[in-house]
């Protein structure tokens, strides 16, 4: 499991899109029972809290030091770092394990292992993530060639995954085919530019040429923005949702 975010926790708890709450109240009716959920790859505690809403205990696990220190607070929560791959839960522990915008840096393989292990008999398995935002015609132009041009060469593979909206990911559970999900924002200008900066890739450009990359798009993106001071944002969620038997 690789550890892209440590060195950006900050900013990505600042700056990253959270989940819209119509997600989380499906999940709620696909699991009647809500004692226990792991929030596997946290990150900043963004799931977690929201589970914690509805569950009796939620276990949000990263493998960041950096990013559990970030996190959330809350009842019923507790924070540990532990890989996904190799927990210290009991077996038959969890109705639902949940990785929000992180299956893609798991081995498959050992984290479906640890699942069986740790989930209850029918167990949700619910994978979840987001595709690029869209914002306008132009907007969107001026990052999509940023994605793909500039820092295109400096994604890990694994972000296909991402592009592939989760469908190339093995899952060998007992599917459901959920309905769509949209997180519907307003952004400025700058929260654009600061979710850009969270991009690993950007991280991967500027180890390699020394400078970041987002500066000199900012010029490009103000130029299309316009003159408004918040605009909406949508993101697409990407959903892979199975029972575990």
């Amino acid at each position: 499991m690789k550890d892209n975010f440590s060195s950006q926790s900050d900013q990505y708890a600042r700056y990253r899109p959270t989940y819209p709450a119509a997600y989380f109240d499906y999940l709620d009716t696909l699991v009647p029972n809500k004692q226990t959920a792991w929030d596997c790859g946290t990150g900043n505690g963004q799931v977690a809290v929201q589970l914690a809403r509805t569950f009796d205990r939620v276990f949000a696990t990263d493998i960041s030091q950096a990013q559990i220190d970030q996190a959330r607070p809350a009842d019923h929560i507790t924070y540990s770092v532990q890989p996904a791959e190799a927990t210290d839960f009991p077996d038959l522990f969890f109705d639902l394990i949940i990785a929000a915008q992180a299956i893609h840096w798991f081995d498959f393989d050992r984290f479906y292992a640890e699942v069986r292990r740790t989930a209850k008999e029918e167990a949700l398995l619910c994978v979840v993530g987001y595709a690029r935002p869209t914002i306008t015609d132009a907007v969107d132009q001026v990052v999509t060639e940023f994605y793909t041009q500039v820092v295109g060469p400096y994604w890990d593979p694994e972000r296909r995954y991402i592009d592939d909206h989760y469908q190339t990911i093995p899952f060998p559970f007992e599917e459901i085919e959920p309905p769509a999900f949209a997180h519907e924002l307003s952004w400025s200008l700058e929260h654009l530019i600061g979710y850009l900066n969270t991009w690993s890739a950007v991280k991967h450009f500027i180890r390699a040429n020394g400078y970041n990359p987002v500066d000199a798009l900012r010029a490009r993106l103000e130029a299309q923005w316009g003159e408004a001071p918040l605009r909406p944002v949508r993101f697409p969620l990407l959903l892979r949702l199975g029972y575990v038997s």
